[in-house]
């Protein structure tokens, strides 16, 4: 079985779990509507942002979502952007890849959450993460694709790219700032009404309807 291979089916599979824990969870079927509705949204402005090389919201969106709604919604975000970013950009071999990595972006929004929620911290984040997603690509197509994984065809392919790595890095920190604090607050409000309703359904007697 090729890494693509093997990556695609546990990303599918993370994804699943990830759903059913979500539909499970606090959030319930409403979190799984704002996942695939962030997820599309981040698609869109992928598909929006195509003309300008390597300059795309998705990273900014994983970012927040993972610090506002968790880990959950920031593993699952990132995924769903990809495959229906690509369904019009072109799925490829990149795709798996492309998934994997913004799920970490995601995941490391709700481990740094007190960092993520400021402005000037997401903007350092997505500066961060513009490198290190273009080095995580790279990696990639070196070891399913050769010609090596060495350290010497790691720092020539990093040098090809680098430009767009700064382009991406660049984006990341434009669009932290412009727009960052304020879809961290909107989801932010939005997670705790969501959570809210939940623990008010959760008190209502067995049988009885909320006034």
């Amino acid at each position: 079985m090729s890494p693509a291979t093997t990556v695609t089916l546990v990303l599918l599979a993370a994804l699943a779990l990830g759903v059913v824990a979500m539909e499970r969870g606090g959030g319930g079927a409403k979190e799984v509507a704002l996942v695939a509705t962030l997820g599309t949204g981040a698609a869109a402005g992928r598909v929006l942002f195509a003309p300008i090389p390597s300059v795309q919201p998705v990273t900014v969106i994983c970012l927040v979502a993972g610090a506002a709604l968790g880990p959950r919604a920031g593993l699952a975000v990132g995924p769903v952007a990809a495959l229906v970013s690509n369904s019009f950009l072109g799925q490829g071999p990149w795709t798996p890849a492309q998934m994997a990595l913004w799920s970490l972006v995601g995941l490391s929004g709700a481990a740094l959450r007190p960092v993520a929620r400021h402005a000037a911290g997401l903007a350092a984040l997505g500066l961060v993460w513009g490198f290190l997603f273009g080095l995580g690509m790279n990696v990639w197509f070196l070891a399913s694709f050769g010609p090596e994984l060495s350290p010497e065809a790691l720092l020539l392919s990093s040098g090809r790219s680098f430009p767009f790595e700064v382009a991406a890095a660049a984006g990341n920190v434009l669009l932290a700032l412009a727009a960052g604090p304020a879809l961290f607050r909107l989801l932010e409000r939005y997670a705790r009404r969501i959570r809210a309703e939940i623990v008010w359904e959760e008190a209502l007697p067995e049988g009885s309807a909320p006034g």
